[in-house]
């Protein structure tokens, strides 16, 4: 599905990978987060994802302009899991909603592995 913003001249339609890529953008400039994941379902090994593949991280729907979004992610050895999940709701939330101007209601965070950062 797509999301979609219009008024009395039209419409505009987001498409759900521009709004993974906001969220993903979003997500790794958080303190404590390495990067997203992707798990090997047949080997069970998580990947580390940079760059451009940030987005097979984030299970992202759009459902009548509201966003649920799944993320599965790698943080930094020692930070607090909760405070760092904390923050990365309320970073993705704010910044997605303002981005897109549609409500984020849902948001759960898969921690897939946890990597030493020099």
């Amino acid at each position: 599905m797509v999301g979609k913003i219009g008024n009395e001249l039209g419409e505009v339609i987001i498409e759900d990978e521009v709004l993974a890529k906001v969220a993903g953008l979003s997500a790794i400039e958080c303190y404590g987060i390495v990067g997203m994941a992707m798990v090997n379902l047949s080997t069970g090994l998580t990947k580390l994802l940079r760059g451009d593949s940030l987005t097979r991280g984030i299970n992202l729907q759009v459902v009548d302009n509201i966003v649920t979004i799944d993320f599965h992610i790698i943080i930094e050895y020692g930070v607090n899991i909760k405070a760092v999940t904390d923050n990365l709701i309320s970073t993705v939330k704010y910044k997605l909603e303002i981005f897109s101007g549609m409500e984020v209601q849902h948001i759960d965070i898969f921690v897939e592995g946890v990597r030493v950062d020099e």
